[in-house]
């Protein structure tokens, strides 16, 4: 069973939907393994949780 694992930022319902349905279609057709094999987890954190360059997420996207 493919675990697959996405860390990202926050996002919409709709947006995590279609991440889920792409992923598996994708990896399902590449690997020929089927689609009600594959979990997908999508780990959201906010912007104060992620650095960059010793910067934080959220003070990037201020300026």
């Amino acid at each position: 069973m493919p675990v697959v694992k996405i860390d990202m930022g926050l996002t919409t319902k709709e947006t995590k939907k279609e991440l889920i349905e792409k992923v598996t279609e994708v990896l399902s057709g590449t690997t020929k393994i089927p689609k009600q094999h594959f979990t997908v987890i999508i780990c959201e954190e906010g912007a104060d949780n992620f650095g960059v360059g010793g910067v934080q997420l959220s003070e990037m996207i201020k300026k």
